[in-house]
């Protein structure tokens, strides 16, 4: 599975965020992490981008509801202790589907930062 973590380099988010998805693969041999980094307005458009930082699971964006908007701006999440500026381990555990059974390498060798 590949997640990817998109956001703009100023966002004060995004290494929490980072963080987060490096504590996630580490219990989920069957993870890629990949970062992108999204500069403009133009590259925002053209990728849907809904604001830093983003989290795509296999080019899907879990937490962006219907309409979201698209551009560079900060991205607030609804956690439970409430609005903050990337999801919570636990919302990342339960966006991500069921590990496969063919995921039994080794984590180095399956996670690419």
């Amino acid at each position: 599975m590949k997640i990817t973590l998109q956001y703009f380099e100023g966002c004060p988010n995004w290494t929490l965020a980072y963080e987060r998805l490096i504590a996630l693969a580490g219990d989920r041999p069957d993870i890629v992490l990949t970062r992108q980094i999204i500069d403009t307005a133009e590259e925002a458009e053209r990728t849907g981008f809904h604001g830093s930082p983003s989290i795509l699971i296999d080019d899907i964006d879990p937490f962006a509801g219907p309409g979201a908007p698209v551009g560079l701006a900060c991205r607030r999440y609804l956690t439970p202790e409430g609005p903050a500026g990337a999801p919570t381990l636990d919302q990342l555990k339960a966006a991500l589907p069921p590990a496969t059974a063919t995921a039994t390498s080794p984590l180095s060798d399956k996670k690419k930062v």
